[in-house]
């Protein structure tokens, strides 16, 4: 299974609205930071917003903010409203299977199994985790200067 690039940079851009600490972010800024384009992080944007992940204040002074804490976030909320897809073989998808063994496969069992595990371990982890792992993420999302080292006195 792979993720998707939408998934990938609605995560990284709610990581930036978490490391931002409720401050509205602008998507130019956030583009910038991750070196993606605009119109890209504003397609993301639309779902997200609607999923209650993100608010948007509109304007000339608007931006985008987590509508909650981020430790209240979980990456299983933004893969749900990100995916389009969770079908890991023919059996999973919607429609005419023609396969004999559908309903009682053990491929079937296994993949389903697989699957709930990886949303179980998507449901345990935090926007906030992610953010709190990196101890410099500010720095290196160009929300604040590069900490100057400590001089003794």
């Amino acid at each position: 299974m792979r993720l998707t690039k939408q998934t990938n940079y609605a995560v990284r851009m709610l990581m930036y609205c978490a490391a931002n600490d409720g401050k509205l972010s602008r998507i130019p800024e956030i583009a910038k930071a991750y070196g993606v384009s605009e119109l890209f992080l504003f397609k993301i944007l639309q779902p997200l917003n609607k999923a209650g992940l993100v608010e948007t204040v509109r304007g000339r002074n608007g931006g985008v903010r987590l509508p909650r804490p981020a430790d209240q976030i979980t990456l299983f909320d933004v893969v749900k409203v990100t995916e389009d897809s969770f079908a890991m073989a023919e059996c999973f998808e919607a429609g005419e299977i023609e396969c004999p063994l559908v309903d009682s496969c053990g491929l079937n069992s296994a993949l389903r199994r697989a699957l709930n595990a990886f949303f179980a371990v998507l449901a345990e982890y935090t926007i906030d985790d992610l953010v709190k792992a990196r101890p410099q993420i500010n720095f290196l999302l160009g929300l604040e200067p590069h900490p100057q080292p400590q001089t003794a006195a």
